[in-house]
């Protein structure tokens, strides 16, 4: 147990929280050794999770009560706002992923019109390393501070990013029409989150301002070395997980939707979390639940010039905890695939 990594989990007991300890419960070199939860403080992982019966985990604590110098690696799940003083303190020796959208926006000023209020760690933000592993893979493992992607912005930046990196769509005029599962509320109870309001339903939330667009734009931006603007529209499901990102774009002259296809297969060829779909076939959210894989299918529009592309990941997972430890076997050199290898559950 000497060589194991030691981990502590900021903010436990929400859904991200929960599913990194079923993630790093069977990881060969990492030892759990704090998870804090603010509510839950001095209870067993069991009595809020149930799942977990039978495993051997450290007591939830509050934040103030761990010490933190025991900790190689920390992954933090706090709501947005409450993390940057908090991961601001925490010694420098442990290296760090923060699931919370604290330090993805690199522009402070676009984080406080987004968010409502200054940011507290500059000099953190400034360090941080944005944590879409298949995009970012060198410089994710030399990071000490990694931003894990938001859930959508992970869907739909892993199909786009390529092609407008190599030219192949036309930056503007880009529409994302994207689906969650309601995991992605979180697990804080909310009157839009309760059963009767979700079940049999489906609606738009977040439409024309949603925390996730600078986020996506900012990202693609990079790639087509030009402002990106998007119209991107979120919407609810009645499902407890999956996310599917249906993204409209136009082909640059002369480029056809198999040219999309065939740039997406060779940029991913040997990527073991990213799965494209033979051309003209469509992506379903239920064949990626409960894994790491992001399932991606072309289709050419019966518009001319233009093509739908189609990603789908497991919210919880590729779109949050999952893509985390990812982050965390780059940065630690194991083996990327590391706890990750399980396949989708079905149905």
């Amino acid at each position: 147990m000497n060589d194991m990594l030691k981990v502590g989990i900021l903010g436990a007991s929400g859904y991200t929280g929960s599913e990194l300890v079923r993630l790093l419960a069977r990881h060969p070199h990492v030892e759990i050794i704090a998870m804090t939860a603010e509510r839950h403080a001095g209870k067993r992982m069991v009595d809020v999770f149930p799942q977990f019966r039978g495993r051997e985990l450290p007591l939830l604590m509050k934040v103030d009560e761990v010490d933190w110098r025991r900790a190689d690696f920390v992954f933090c799940c706090l709501p947005h706002g409450t993390t940057q003083e908090i991961i601001a303190g925490l010694p420098h020796s442990a290296r760090i992923v923060d699931l919370s959208a604290d330090f993805r926006l690199e522009n402070p000023e676009t984080y406080a019109a987004w968010y409502g209020h200054a940011h507290k760690a500059l000099e953190l933000q400034k360090e941080a390393v944005y944590g879409l592993t298949e995009l970012n893979r060198q410089a994710v493992k030399t990071a000490r501070l990694v931003a894990n992607p938001g859930c959508y912005p992970a869907c739909t930046l892993l199909p786009l990013a390529p092609l407008l990196q190599a030219g192949l769509i036309t930056p503007q005029g880009i529409v994302v029409d994207a689906k969650t599962g309601v995991s992605g509320a979180g697990r804080s109870l909310k009157e839009g989150s309760l059963y009767a309001e979700v079940a049999e339903g489906f609606h738009a939330y977040g439409v024309a301002h949603h925390r996730h667009a600078p986020e996506i734009e900012q990202e693609l931006t990079k790639q087509a070395k030009e402002d990106i603007l998007l119209s991107f529209t979120p919407h609810l499901v009645p499902m407890n997980r999956g996310m599917m990102a249906t993204s409209y774009v136009t082909l640059k002259d002369g480029i056809t939707a198999t040219d999309l296809h065939a740039h997406l297969s060779k940029t991913y060829a040997g990527e073991p979390f990213i799965r494209l779909l033979p051309e003209g076939q469509t992506p379903q959210t239920r064949h990626v639940k409960g894994s790491n894989y992001c399932d991606i299918g072309v289709v050419a529009d019966r518009v001319p010039g233009r093509a739908i592309v189609i990603s789908v990941i497991d919210n919880l997972v590729k779109g949050s905890s999952g893509l985390a430890v990812q982050n965390m076997n780059v940065m630690m050199g194991y083996a990327e695939t590391t706890a990750l290898e399980q396949e989708p559950m079905f149905p």
